[in-house]
């Protein structure tokens, strides 16, 4: 299973927030390609940056921060946040982004995912971010009545790559990721899906691999990381797979502890 360190940009900066609310935004670090480097030196099999300015403001706001981050490191970088039109997309892209994740457009304009997905195929990841089963828009700041599953399966369909699952009730909160609901989603849909959300532990990725039988092949980890809760190496060795075979043994744990 894929441990992917999550890098979320607000104002230049790498944060975290916590269920997804702006302002409560915890700083973790003023140079993002800083720590892009050092997860990638630690292992890290990809990195997951959102970029939340664009997220608020429906267009990428980051570009610069993100085409450094691409430059910087030797493994895929996949980047969401504000991404509502093919153009958009498409410059990440040219950028050397891997592949682009879709949230709000999955929900109000099915029919560009759909030509995204043709346009693109294998780069176009759905982000599905969930409060009590029901889909969040526009940077976590509205709720639809669009039930989470339902969506899932309708963007399968569409050919997109992967989902990535957040339940935003345990987004930056170390209280562990909704297996349930995991589980529930990846068994309706035959794409992969990534789990996100909660991670507060080692254990908590153990008990995640219990579901990849079900279809989740990986996990975003962001706050735990950037605590020390969670060291990547031993996350890496723990469920792997990972490139922490490539680390000098004497290399710390996190910048971060």
């Amino acid at each position: 299973m894929e441990v992917i360190p999550a890098i979320d940009l607000l104002a230049g900066q790498c944060v975290r927030l916590y269920q997804g609310d702006y302002t409560q935004a915890e700083v973790f670090g003023e140079n993002p390609v800083a720590v892009a480097r050092q997860w990638a030196e630690q292992g890290a099999p990809r990195l997951h940056v959102v970029d939340l300015d664009g997220a608020k403001a429906g267009q990428p706001m980051n570009q610069q921060a993100i085409e450094a981050i691409v430059r910087a490191v030797d493994i895929p970088v996949q980047v969401g946040g504000g991404l509502r039109t093919q153009d958009s997309v498409a410059e990440l892209l040219d950028l050397g982004v891997q592949r682009v994740i879709l949230g709000t457009v999955a929900v109000e304009q099915p029919d560009l995912v759909a030509q995204l997905c043709e346009a693109f195929p294998q780069q176009i990841v759905v982000g599905i971010d969930a409060r009590n089963g029901k889909v969040a828009t526009r940077g976590w700041l509205e709720t639809s009545e669009v039930e989470a599953v339902t969506l899932a399966k309708q963007m399968a369909d569409l050919g997109t790559a992967a989902i990535i699952y957040t339940d935003i009730h345990r987004d930056g909160t170390l209280q562990g990721p909704n297996r349930q609901a995991l589980r529930e989603l990846a068994e309706a849909i035959s794409v992969p899906v990534i789990a996100s959300g909660g991670i507060s532990s080692v254990t908590d990725l153990l008990g995640l691999l219990a579901l990849e039988s079900a279809g989740v092949t990986g996990v975003i980890v962001g706050r735990a990381l950037y605590t020390g809760a969670v060291s990547l190496k031993e996350a890496l060795r723990a469920v792997g797979p990972g490139r922490w075979q490539d680390v000098p043994p004497d290399f710390g744990s996190s910048a971060f502890a």
